[in-house]
């Protein structure tokens, strides 16, 4: 008989093996697919589109060497420092092993923070691409506003403003200063990153995918801290979640803010509760 465990979601299930990623294909092809069948839904047409292309979970090709630079733990945002309320569940005992961790993870790729940011990351990434300085504050502005928790929007905005101000003082284009006059103030870190890159002129599906990735080591990291997994173990839960994060990415490339949503309620009280926790080693 199969172990139940805790998950981000709030419920309990039964781990499964991951499904293959499936591809989506460009924005582009989306519309044109939905005005040729004269379809209203297009969320429904997305689906269909990435049913269609089935490329196993290889990353996007081309990844641009400046994202693995700008996305490790070397990059001066501190992402070292919060936990996400990973804290707060291994306290509870809610993720005490591999597998839960695994379990744990994947709802936030699948159906929680991950996924809203990385759709927030690609429409930070159209609004610069576009030179739509009115789009890039408006997506800044909801990004933060949907915080679930303080140190939730302490957690995106710390990171946030100081890949900005790392970016400006190490990586500047001319583009950048436009996007720096746009956001005065606290920026979300996704929109920051989508912002950035897409000043560079960097693709947004390497983006996405990179970005995801980079959040999935994060919290492993976080979590051979806090003496969930070891060394060894988080490896294979970094190996088992890359199809999740390939398939978010290609969702998120075609995503809109219409499609912002999670349904993680255990995570996100997790990070409320963990304000109070008494003895921590993380800052959210």
């Amino acid at each position: 008989m199969r172990r139940r465990m805790h998950t981000a979601v709030g419920a309990e299930r039964v781990p499964k093996t991951h499904e293959a990623p499936r591809n989506a294909a460009s924005a582009t092809r989306a519309s044109h697919k939905l005005r040729a069948t004269g379809r209203s839904d297009i969320r429904s047409v997305k689906k269909d589109i990435i049913e269609e292309r089935s490329g196993g979970d290889a990353p996007p090709e081309g990844i641009d060497p400046r994202l693995i630079i700008w996305l490790s733990p070397s990059f001066p945002v501190g992402a070292f420092a919060y936990s996400h309320g990973l804290e707060l569940a291994a306290e509870r005992g809610w993720v005490r092993d591999r597998d839960a961790l695994s379990a744990w993870l994947a709802d936030l790729v699948r159906n929680g923070s991950l996924r809203n940011d990385m759709v927030f990351l690609s429409a930070a990434w159209r609004a610069v691409a576009a030179s739509d300085d009115v789009a890039l504050k408006s997506v800044n502005e909801l990004a933060l506003a949907l915080q679930p928790s303080a140190e939730r929007r302490l957690e995106t905005v710390t990171q946030g403003n100081a890949f900005l101000a790392t970016l400006v003082a190490a990586w500047p284009v001319g583009r950048l200063a436009t996007v720096t006059n746009t956001l005065r103030s606290d920026v979300a870190y996704p929109v920051a990153v989508g912002a950035g890159a897409a000043a560079h002129g960097i693709a947004i599906g390497g983006v996405l995918y990179a970005f995801g990735i980079a959040f999935v080591a994060n919290l492993v990291s976080a979590a051979i801290r806090l003496s969930i997994v070891g060394q060894t173990d988080a490896q294979r839960v970094i190996a088992s979640l890359m199809p999740a994060v390939a398939e978010a990415a290609r969702m998120a490339e075609l995503a809109t803010l219409d499609d912002i949503g999670s349904a993680t309620l255990r995570s996100d009280l997790a990070s409320l509760a963990h304000e109070t926790q008494y003895s921590r080693l993380f800052r959210s």
